[in-house]
């Protein structure tokens, strides 16, 4: 159903009251039955990265990543199966996978080695298997499959899902006999920045001249837009432009 900037505004207050936690979004559902679950956690999730943006720097301090590495091995010695990051995570009101990245990397930093790359990082919280101490490795991976906002987990459904609503917008095309250009088409033409379909011959919607389509499976905030027209839509703008936001 239509949603209302009043309406959003409502739900944004509330999750900025709520722990960044899947319990959360329980609280989210019973407040607000009329919304969908999909449109509950995409404002959540936005509204939660905004939190995460301000108070990224704190917790990347020396002191709080040497805190959270020695709060980590305290409680694993206590307990080695409780989950000790997750709920360290819960405690100071970040993200489980960025805690859990923290104190991977401070892990493999232990008896003065090299700062771990990048891409070394990324594999291992992608596959915690991959990680040489078998009790972090379970509890890095009780974060990246609790966090409903961050890590490797919520970026693979995050590309399903925008990969689902191309297809089906593309389906729709094909149904309604609208002539395009999908983006992989415009790509090969040498294109660097492009929108997801092109019309080769513009229609008109609710008034508006439509030349190309850009689908995002994602709730459209004020703040998405902005970023979306600086970042993306201004590069390639020709006229009136339809952007599809969801769910």
């Amino acid at each position: 159903m239509p949603l209302t900037k009043a309406q959003y505004e409502e739900i944004a207050r509330v999750v900025a009251q709520v722990p960044p936690t899947r319990q959360s979004l329980k609280t989210l559902k019973g407040r607000f039955p009329s919304q969908s679950q999909s449109t509950l956690l995409s404002i959540f999730s936005q509204e939660y990265q905004k939190v995460i943006k301000k108070t990224h720097a704190k917790h990347h301090t020396p002191e709080a990543t040497e805190a959270y590495y020695q709060r980590y091995l305290t409680g694993v010695t206590t307990n080695a199966a409780s989950p000790v990051l997750l709920e360290l995570a819960n405690e100071v009101g970040f993200a489980p996978s960025l805690v859990a990245r923290i104190v991977l990397e401070r892990f493999l930093q232990e008896g003065g080695g090299p700062v771990p790359s990048k891409t070394l990082i990324n594999s291992m919280l992608r596959d915690p298997s991959q990680i040489p101490d078998g009790v972090l490795a379970n509890q890095v991976y009780q974060c990246i499959v609790n966090d409903c906002c961050y890590g490797p987990l919520v970026d693979c459904i995050k590309h399903a899902i925008g990969h689902e609503h191309e297809v089906l917008l593309q389906e729709i095309l094909l149904e309604k006999n609208v002539s395009f250009l999908a983006e992989d088409q415009l790509r090969a033409k040498g294109y660097d920045k492009t929108p997801d379909f092109i019309l080769e011959v513009p229609i008109a919607v609710e008034g508006h001249i439509i030349h190309w389509i850009e689908s995002k499976a994602s709730f459209g905030d004020e703040c998405s837009h902005k970023a979306y027209l600086h970042d993306q839509f201004w590069s390639y703008w020709n006229s009136r432009h339809y952007t599809l936001c969801g769910p």
